[in-house]
């Protein structure tokens, strides 16, 4: 995708050919800033701090963490710890532990001499699998959209979306906002309904940021402005992302995302998940009982950072002192919620049956 006419990915090989660049989403949407990986540990901490996130992402960091890894140390031990810090990071994506898996099965086998080339195509070939899986996801899932405007009969069409799962969360295009990207540039008349998305605001910060930058009308709000929205038939359909989903369709998302489902439902709001093949855990039956829920700093949600007046960037607190804090990062959504699942291979049922159509192969 394009910043001010530029384009970017949201991870790549430095010129020296070796270290790696990320856009450092901390500092967004205040400030656009290159952050550099030169070490395994580095790559570790920028996961685990959101310097990168979403699921995608994640799983790309972690594959060229692993490059870095073995680039100063190629024996086995030397993998292992790489392969179980980077594990250690997050525990609720499962694309950080696919894309470590799939690393370690390939430089297992190799002398240890070649082991760091290999590792750096594969990290590569990772990333540019992603771009290719993300973009599919949009041109399948643009025909929804294309659909609610012909169901509209004309007029806009309206799509909430949470979280942040466009391009930042990804190698590039995104999963959920890939479909507006998709639908946008064929001049399908729409206009997102961006969810601040609390306590981090990756709504408000970087989908925003995002839809801003390539020209997509849309309009932040609260979080808990999606239900009165679809009272009122101003939402025409919801699309998230998710980090992990079960073999049964049930989806794992950033806090919030059950509730906008339930509203949904209630609404007769189409919703729909946007999600990459690796996003599929195969091993689950259950998302509420077996997908593991990050829990971050209470200060994420005790404090806000943004811009002043005189353009300073400062960080205030916004409880009161002595309140303690539960900050959950995720929630899950049953698949009976779900409208359909939006992958790479086309749109179907959030059902074991309805992914086995598309899966067969798995």
């Amino acid at each position: 995708m394009k910043i001010d006419g530029k384009p970017y990915r949201t991870i790549w090989l430095a010129n020296d050919g070796w270290s790696v660049e990320i856009i450092d989403q901390t500092l967004l949407p205040h400030d656009f800033a290159i952050a550099r990986l030169r070490t395994v540990e580095e790559a570790a901490h920028a996961i685990r701090a959101m310097l990168v996130r979403g699921a995608p992402l994640i799983g790309a960091a972690a594959a060229y963490g692993m490059a870095l890894a073995v680039r100063q140390e190629q024996d086995d031990q030397a993998l292992s710890r790489a392969h179980d810090l980077l594990l250690a990071t997050r525990p609720t994506a499962i694309n950080l532990r696919w894309a470590l898996e799939r690393m370690r099965r390939r430089l297992i086998e190799l002398p240890p001499s070649e082991r760091a080339a290999a590792a750096y195509a594969e990290a590569a070939a990772l990333c540019d699998e992603d771009v290719a899986i993300n973009e599919a996801i949009g041109e399948h899932g643009a025909g929804l959209i294309r659909r609610a405007a012909t169901n509209r009969g004309g007029g806009t069409v309206n799509i909430l979306t949470h979280c942040n799962a466009g391009w930042l969360a990804t190698v590039d295009w995104g999963t959920a906002l890939s479909p507006i990207y998709k639908a946008f540039e064929e001049g399908v008349d729409l206009h997102v309904w961006v969810d601040e998305t609390r306590p981090r605001n990756q709504g408000a910060s970087l989908t925003a940021w995002e839809l801003n930058h390539h020209g997509v009308p849309h309009t932040i709000i609260a979080d808990n402005v999606g239900g009165h929205l679809m009272q009122h038939g101003m939402v025409d359909l919801c699309i998230t992302g998710t980090d992990r989903t079960t073999a049964t369709g049930d989806v794992c998302n950033k806090i919030g995302t059950y509730l906008k489902a339930l509203a949904a439902h209630d609404n007769g709001v189409p919703f729909y998940v946007a999600l990459p093949s690796p996003t599929i855990d195969w091993t689950l039956e259950d998302g509420v009982g077996e997908i593991p829920i990050e829990q971050r700093d209470g200060a994420e949600v005790s404090a806000l950072t943004g811009r002043t007046a005189d353009g300073r960037i400062e960080t205030v607190t916004v409880i009161p002192k002595g309140s303690p804090v539960a900050n959950y990062a995720f929630d899950v959504t049953p698949a009976r919620l779900i409208t359909g699942l939006i992958t790479e291979r086309g749109v179907c049922a959030a059902s074991r049956e309805g992914l086995r159509t598309l899966f067969s192969d798995r």
